[in-house]
C-alpha cells in the first residue's frame, strides 16, 4: 500500500467491483479527494461504467486491487460477500491496517472477520438508495442515508467516509442489520411490485399512459406517508367502505380469471387485510367497519373457505 498524496486522510481506494453501486461510490470518494487506485470490472457493462465514472483508473484483477489499496470497497451482491472475503483471506491477500468496507445491507462487520483476523479494519457502509450506475446517482447521494456498522473505535471513520460522499450516516447495530435491510427492501422493492401491478391493470383496460395517471397519485401518497405517517391514510379500506372493497374484490377476481394469473388479486387481498388491521390498531377504523371490510375481502377467497 502506498499513500496517493500527502493530504491528511486521503486514501488509495480499490473497488471490487464496478457494479452500479461500486462505480458510483468510487466516483464519490474520488470527488472527495481520495485516489481510486484500481477497479475490478469483469463484465462489459461494468467496464463501461468504470470508463464512464472512473476514467483513467486501471482495471485490475482482485488481488492487484487489494495489493494497491489502503481502502478496499467491496460492492458485490450480499450472497457473494462471505465467500469472497473468506477466499481472499485464504489467499492471504488482506493487509494489516487496510480498511475493508462493504456495501451489503444484510451484513454487519462480522462477515469481514476473515479479513479482520489478518489485521484489516472492518466497516459496513450501506447506501439506502436505488442506483442506476449513472452519474446522476452522484447528485442523489446528498439526499441519501447510509446504514453504517463498525467497531466503536473506528466508527468515526465510517461516518467520515459517508459525510465525504455528501450523505448522512445512520448507525445500525450489528444484530439489527438483517431487520434493517428487510425494512428497506419491503418499502422499496414491494413498492415497485405494487406500482407495476397497478400499471399492468390500467394498461389492460386500455389506459394508454398508466404512468401518467399513477404518477401524481403515487408521488403525493409517498410524500404524505413520509411527512405524516399512517395518519394520512385514505381510500376505501381505511374508510371502511365495505361495498367498494367487495366491488374491487369481484373485479380483480374476474381479472385474474381472464388474464390467467392471480398475483394482483392476491396482493390486493393481503395488503388490504394488513391495511385494515393497521387502520384499526391506530383508531382510524372502528371494529364494525373493520369486520365488514374483512367480510368483503373474504367473500369469494378460496384460501379462506372450506
Amino acid at each position: 500500500m502506498t499513500r496517493p498524496s500527502d493530504r491528511p486522510g486521503r486514501l488509495g481506494v480499490g473497488i471490487v467491483s464496478a457494479g452500479r453501486v461500486g462505480a458510483v461510490l468510487g466516483a464519490a470518494l474520488r470527488a472527495a479527494g481520495h485516489a481510486v487506485v484500481g477497479v475490478n470490472a469483469v463484465s462489459e457493462a461494468s467496464r463501461d461504467r468504470a470508463e464512464a465514472l472512473l476514467p483513467d483508473v486501471p482495471v485490475l484483477d482482485v488481488p492487484a486491487v487489494l495489493d494497491r489499496a489502503e481502502l478496499v470497497l467491496l460492492a458485490v451482491p450480499d450472497d457473494e460477500l462471505p465467500g469472497l472475503v473468506q477466499g481472499l483471506a485464504d489467499a492471504q491477500l488482506w493487509q494489516a491496517g487496510q480498511l475493508v468496507v462493504h456495501t451489503a445491507g444484510r451484513w454487519g462487520t462480522g462477515v469481514l472477520d476473515p479479513a479482520r483476523r489478518l489485521g484489516a479494519i472492518p466497516l459496513a457502509v450501506h447506501p439506502a438508495m436505488t442506483f442506476t450506475g449513472l452519474s446522476l446517482d452522484l447528485a442523489r447521494l446528498s439526499d441519501c442515508s447510509f446504514g453504517i456498522t463498525a467497531p466503536a473505535p473506528v466508527l468515526p471513520i465510517a461516518q467520515a467516509l459517508v459525510v465525504e460522499m455528501g450523505a448522512e450516516p445512520v448507525v445500525v447495530a450489528e444484530a439489527d442489520r438483517p431487520l434493517y435491510h428487510a425494512a428497506l427492501a419491503h418499502g422499496a422493492n414491494h413498492l415497485m411490485t405494487v406500482a407495476g401491478q397497478s400499471m399492468q391493470v390500467l394498461r389492460d383496460i386500455g389506459v394508454e399512459h398508466p404512468d401518467r395517471m399513477l404518477g401524481p397519485l403515487l408521488r403525493a401518497t409517498l410524500d404524505n406517508a413520509l411527512a405524516s405517517g399512517e395518519s394520512a391514510l385514505t381510500g376505501p379500506v381505511a374508510r371502511g367502505d365495505a361495498g367498494t372493497v367487495a366491488a374491487h374484490r369481484g373485479a380483480l377476481d374476474e381479472y385474474a380469471h381472464g388474464h390467467q394469473g392471480d398475483d394482483v388479486l392476491l396482493a390486493y387481498l393481503d395488503l388490504a387485510r394488513v391495511t385494515a388491521r393497521r387502520a384499526l390498531d391506530r383508531g382510524l377504523l372502528d371494529r364494525s367497519r373493520y369486520d365488514a371490510v374483512l367480510a368483503a375481502l373474504d367473500l369469494t377467497d378460496g384460501r379462506d373457505t372450506p
